[in-house]
């Protein structure tokens, strides 16, 4: 098994509502292996992007982490000052925000964004060893580096989405989280996207995280594909095993939502119901009520993480339990 870059370990991350506390991620554990591509799937809601920030302890004010451990280079981010945490943001983890428009500042050109972000962590860097590590990265990305004089709006979503990788990789960093890199790009630029970041992940030895609500995105890129249902991580595997045999009735769900030329039916799969409220989320497996499989016991008991596609894959489905196997096989 490769080397673990993060860990996380029980996560419960809270939100505080009017109409009361809410889990948004509840009792997620999760490695993250240096050198690979991890996709992060599941419907939208399901606690993906708040998983992700809480990583970067970047929760908005009305929301805290109640329980768990996030586990960085031996230390548990949890229990990190604001100061520490300062340092490792944008120094040792990046992160390639939903909406590069808004994430990027309309009043600074992007040469400010990039040398800006180099000096607040290296402040023994000069002004020119700061410009020639910008071009050099936005040319890397495919960007002219007279373009650096520009503002964002002058730039394309493409490459603004690019400028925020160079804000991510201007510092070396240990892993990059991807919060939906996609969602504003059309189909060409998306495809040259994910190609880009294969290649970035070759040549730099990244690590990345990639949260999307896109399955085919995931099959596009990642090594290892992680599902997550209702604040829940119900399946993990790697991305070959995963796609050839789902161990989970939703993830067998969100492959078949796939639009496939190849597949005569007239009409698209869709899966009945909808994501559970939160704030009461059904007894036992949250997927139960929506399950095609349901059994008795998924509306009484929550359902452990039974061993799934090897090496440290799971499913949390009463399926994959090896005594009820024996009982329907025999």
């Amino acid at each position: 098994m490769s080397e673990v870059v993060y860990s996380i370990r029980d996560l419960v991350v809270e939100y505080q509502t009017r109409a009361g506390s809410m889990r948004a991620v509840d009792g997620v554990s999760l490695d993250i292996r240096r050198g690979e591509i991890l996709g992060l799937v599941g419907e939208s809601g399901c606690g993906k992007s708040t998983l992700g920030k809480a990583m970067m302890r970047m929760l908005s004010r009305n929301a805290r982490i109640a329980k768990g451990e996030l586990i960085f280079d031996g230390r548990d981010l949890v229990k990190a000052s604001d100061e520490e945490m300062r340092q490792i943001r944008g120094g040792r983890i990046g992160m390639v925000f939903q909406d590069p428009m808004t994430s990027l500042n309309p009043t600074q050109r992007i040469i400010d964004h990039i040398t800006e972000t180099i000096q607040t962590h290296r402040p023994d860097a000069t002004d020119e060893e700061a410009r020639e590590r910008a071009a050099f990265l936005v040319e890397r990305l495919g960007i002219r580096k007279d373009r650096l004089d520009d503002y964002p709006h002058q730039l394309s979503g493409g490459m603004r989405q690019r400028v925020m990788i160079a804000l991510a990789l201007a510092l070396d960093c240990d892993l990059v989280i991807a919060d939906e890199p996609t969602t504003s790009l059309d189909v060409i630029v998306e495809a040259k996207f994910l190609d880009l970041l294969k290649e970035l992940r070759d040549e730099f030895n990244l690590t990345i995280m990639m949260i999307t609500h896109n399955i085919g995105v995931v099959a596009e890129v990642a090594d290892r594909v992680a599902v997550m249902y209702a604040g829940e991580m119900v399946e993990v595997g790697d991305v070959y095993s995963v796609f050839e045999k789902p161990s989970h009735p939703y993830t067998e769900g969100l492959l078949k939502s796939v639009p496939n030329i190849a597949i005569d039916d007239e009409e698209l799969y869709q899966m009945a119901g909808g994501p559970p409220n939160l704030m009461h989320p059904p007894t036992g497996c949250r997927f139960n009520p929506r399950c095609p499989y349901a059994m008795d016991i998924c509306s009484r008991e929550v359902p452990p993480r039974f061993e799934a596609h090897g090496d440290g894959g799971f499913a949390a489905c009463w399926l994959r339990d090896p005594v009820r196997k024996e009982a329907r096989d025999a």
